[in-house]
């Protein structure tokens, strides 16, 4: 493989369009190559510039913790992973204590995520008791199951302002989830008038560059208020977890490459879980997590893998990015 990074960094300067072959070119370097370094670099500038140098913090928490169904692979929610095996749920109180506690603590977006199996009826119920006790301007997303036509629109009725949805790598092998369905979801969101984030995730060793340039064009074909990658996170005693994981420098490497390989009307590039070399690489967005959490095995996450707003502040801040003060301008603008 030849690639002349000189060309690359011309053409994304340019923002001209690069090509699936190119996209594979860019991922198939060396993560601790000169040309890998270069790319995180330009990456880095255009974050910086689409956004005036304010990246963001958005903060979930999880309505529920229950044994899934859908039995994705990676997940510590799935019933098969044996992980999690007793149901729980938040009351409504605590849902909006957990919301506006995050609001409090300057989170630029609160996400509220539950299980594929939790009733969508009462999600829209929550969903309303919590928008009633947040501030106007605060963006409130839903990371949710999949919906249809019909369903969509109750959640922006509801109070949503957007949702986390993504097409995940090898969807319908490490899940129990038809991709189509995925996608069918997306479009009804965006039907409804509800902006989608999403992200090329859960990355893991075994996946090729190919895959991985279908994936960032597919993210891109969306338009959606973010995209980024984010690596998959081993959970232990799990029949996946013999793949192993990708180091941050190669995570950094792809949050990059999707970095370029997006249309400037995308302006936010996450990466997760939050790390400083990704904010270097181009990553403008990290995510706070409050309760339970799919890559971990602590019920409340905040006492183990997740983390908190002020953390995601100081991690932009040792790699020399402004933070924005104030609602998500990557859902506001989209």
């Amino acid at each position: 493989m030849t690639i002349d990074i000189h060309d690359i960094l011309k053409q994304s300067r340019d923002a001209v369009p690069f090509s699936r072959q190119q996209i594979i070119d860019m991922l198939a370097l060396s993560p601790s190559s000169p040309e890998a370094y270069l790319i995180m670099a330009e990456a880095a500038r255009i974050s910086r510039e689409l956004t005036g140098d304010r990246a963001e913090i958005h903060a979930q928490f999880a309505l529920n913790l229950a044994p899934c169904p859908k039995n994705c692979a990676y997940c510590s929610f799935a019933a098969m992973n044996k992980v999690f095996p007793k149901p729980m749920k938040l009351t409504v109180e605590q849902a909006v204590e957990h919301a506006t506690l995050l609001e409090e603590q300057g989170a630029n977006a609160v996400y509220m995520m539950v299980t594929a199996n939790y009733s969508f009826d009462e999600f829209c119920e929550v969903t309303t008791e919590v928008r009633r006790h947040l501030r106007p301007e605060t963006v409130l997303i839903g990371n949710l199951g999949d919906q249809t036509s019909d369903t969509a629109p109750r959640l922006r009725d509801a109070g949503l302002d957007g949702v986390y949805h993504a097409l995940r790598l090898r969807e319908g092998i490490d899940t129990g989830i038809d991709p189509e369905l995925r996608k069918q979801s997306i479009r009804a969101f965006q039907d409804a008038g509800l902006v989608v984030g999403t992200c090329v995730e859960p990355v893991g060793p075994e996946h090729t560059n190919d895959e991985l340039a279908d994936m960032i064009l597919f993210t891109a074909s969306i338009n959606p208020a973010f995209s980024g990658a984010a690596r998959r996170i081993t959970i232990p005693g799990t029949a996946i977890a013999k793949r192993g994981m990708i180091s941050e420098l190669r995570m950094a490497h792809i949050v990059a490459v999707a970095r370029l390989a997006m249309p400037r009307s995308v302006i936010g590039n996450c990466t997760h879980e939050p790390y400083s070399l990704g904010a270097a690489a181009g990553a403008n967005l990290f995510w706070a997590e409050l309760g339970a959490n799919p890559r971990d095995i602590r019920e409340n996450t905040e006492e183990g893998r997740g983390f908190t707003v002020a953390k995601c502040h100081d991690l932009f801040r040792d790699a020399d990015c402004g933070v924005l003060d104030g609602p998500s301008a990557f859902f506001r603008n989209n």
